[in-house]
């Protein structure tokens, strides 16, 4: 080893202690003759010192931040110590330095509040994370994955790997393909996921599988998403829904515990998808504050107010506060993006209810709407009118917004809630059919699968999604494993069994040789990680992550590839149409 220690780990138990340091230079001093200099690497910061009377003054004068150097010298006890660091109370006087190697002027900002955009940051990924904040994410991440495993491998999971170059199947995004030279005119496709292998897994009595698993999608990215992903995959056999939640619980507190040393409470609540969507507008509700949905339909309905009287449903939300007209334009902005028409703000007044629309709420309406929701004077009322789904999904956006514009979300605390019983279907007007809300292979509620073939829409599954503080952190089902419900699940939404084979027969044929009752659940690890550090987006958790347009600015990927290489895979790329 070139070095003793590192930089993070020595203290005044060292005193007098020879050692060798390697690192990075960064923050140079000159005071009295003497130079003071900090090295850095993946441990910490150790301040040394240089005396005047060292030979290699004109070295040591030279020497510029990110050089990086060695130095042999004695650990001393500092009069003053720094609390701020882990070394703070020891420095080393150096009686040797040899320079490693020599930095050119670094082209962006390293620190941990850094100046540089997000391009800048990519470009230079290699650079960016020398920031100790980047490290210790990627530290957090690497203990993530530790204790992931570390859990399952207790509740005697194996850890099996599947293909990455595999058949194309209908996940729901595009797929990256790649052409085959061996086979002409055929491609693989990279996995969207493993489910149907995982699937597989349990046909061949695995039992319990599990995989942190690359994934790739071709979609349209943002900060939640990566072209590349990393996947906690799930799956057992002989269980049902109360299982699987058992073992994700008793894994996230291990994780929760491991990576950031935070005690969660388990098990965690649970809420139907409908009661959800009721109360908080959102399938991944954020429970950190309140600020609950209120259904007036019944009292809408008897105002004079065409709007209310002709909608499905009527809804609100009660910020506690007066909302001026300026603050209400912006609300309705937000609520025309979330799909709504238009948005109804009444305010409450000392003589009552007070807006343009009140002319037509008789007194009666306006007591009840007063008794229902609570609303005290000072404080006004935000009205959506729609069809169900909407008027929750609009008003669940307006409650975010409110939360964050009040305060009322507590940074640092973690909420965790299992969503379940979804839909398994859900009606898509624009192809006038029936899709899987999730995946066809989810298995329905067994009172729900008399409904399959006269009312898919009052089907729900054996689905459940975990969401902490607001956002999805995995989701899964009990899967389907006999034909016959297959088979009534796949005629829902248009396709025959036999085009069930021609895409993914290889699974179909497979459970014909008893495939056991099984399910499972897949987590984001990026996105786990970024909220165990604190925030949402995944590419402060990967090393070196796309940009929005999906390219890495550092490699220059994707990039074109030579003319022989693609004669040799026998194909040619055509300029597309304007």
């Amino acid at each position: 080893m070139l070095r003793t220690h590192t930089c993070g780990e020595l203290t005044k138990k060292d005193a007098d202690k020879e050692v060798t340091l390697c690192g990075w230079c960064q923050s140079k001093r000159e005071h009295g003759g003497i130079t003071f200099l900090d090295i850095r690497d993946r441990y910490g910061i150790t301040q040394v010192v240089f005396g005047a009377d060292l030979k290699n003054k004109e070295e040591i004068k030279n020497l510029r931040d990110q050089d990086v150097i060695k130095i042999i010298g004695k650990v001393k006890v500092k009069p003053e110590p720094n609390k701020k660091l882990k070394t703070g109370e020891i420095e080393i006087a150096v009686s040797e330095l040899e320079v490693l190697n020599k930095s050119e002027e670094i082209p962006v900002d390293i620190s941990d509040e850094t100046t540089s955009g997000d391009e800048s940051r990519l470009k230079y990924r290699f650079l960016d994370l020398r920031r100790p904040i980047m490290q210790e994410r990627l530290t957090i991440r690497h203990k993530a994955a530790l204790a992931t495993r570390e859990y399952l491998n207790s509740q005697d999971f194996l850890e099996i790997e599947t293909p990455l170059l595999i058949r194309a199947t209908p996940e729901g995004a595009r797929d990256y393909v790649v052409p085959s030279r061996v086979h002409h005119g055929k491609f693989f496709s990279l996995p969207q996921s493993p489910q149907l292998y995982k699937q597989l897994l349990m046909v061949s009595g695995m039992d319990k599988y599990y995989q942190l698993a690359r994934c790739l999608r071709d979609e349209d990215l943002r900060a939640d998403r990566q072209p590349e992903f990393t996947q906690i995959d799930i799956e057992r056999s002989f269980v049902d829904v109360d299982d699987i939640i058992e073992t994700c619980e008793g894994m996230v507190k291990h994780i929760w515990k491991k990576a950031i040393n935070v005690n969660i409470k388990t098990p965690f609540p649970r809420l139907k998808y409908h009661d959800a969507m009721d109360k908080y507008g959102s399938d991944k509700p954020d429970l950190r504050f309140g600020l609950e949905i209120m259904d007036v339909t019944d009292i809408a309905k008897k105002s004079d107010f065409g709007v209310f009287k002709n909608a499905e449903c009527v809804k609100c939300i009660n910020p506690d506060i007066e909302i001026s007209r300026k603050e209400s334009d912006k609300l309705t902005n937000i609520a025309k993006k979330s799909g709504a028409k238009g948005l109804v703000a009444i305010k409450v007044t000392e003589k009552g209810l007070d807006g343009s629309v009140i002319k037509f709420l008789k007194d009666p309406v306006q007591k009840e709407l007063l008794k229902a929701t609570k609303a005290k004077k000072g404080s006004t009322l935000l009205f959506i009118a729609d069809e169900w789904r909407t008027t929750c999904e609009v008003l669940g956006d307006l409650r975010l917004e409110m939360g964050k514009k009040l305060g009322l979300i507590k940074e640092g605390e973690f909420k965790f809630i299992w969503v379940t019983d979804f839909p398994l279907f859900e009606f898509d007007k624009e192809a006038n059919r029936w899709s899987p809300m999730h995946h066809i292979f989810s298995m329905p509620n067994e009172d729900c699968i008399k409904y399959l073939e006269s009312d898919p829409g009052k089907v729900l599954g054996k689905l459940y999604d975990l969401a902490l503080n607001g956002t999805e952190l995995g989701g899964g089902s009990i899967r389907i494993h006999k034909k016959d419900i297959q088979e009534e699940v796949l005629k829902v939404i248009g396709m025959s069994y036999k085009q069930a084979e021609h895409r993914f027969g290889f699974l179909l044929n497979a459970f014909k040789y008893g495939a056991p009752p099984h399910g499972g659940i897949a987590f984001g690890l990026d996105r786990v990680c970024s909220l165990l550090c604190g925030f949402n987006d995944i590419r402060e958790v990967i090393a070196f992550p796309k940009n929005k347009a999906a390219e890495n600015p550092m490699d220059m990927c994707p990039s074109e590839i030579d003319t022989e290489q693609m004669e040799e895979l026998h194909i040619k790329t055509v300029k597309p149409e304007k």
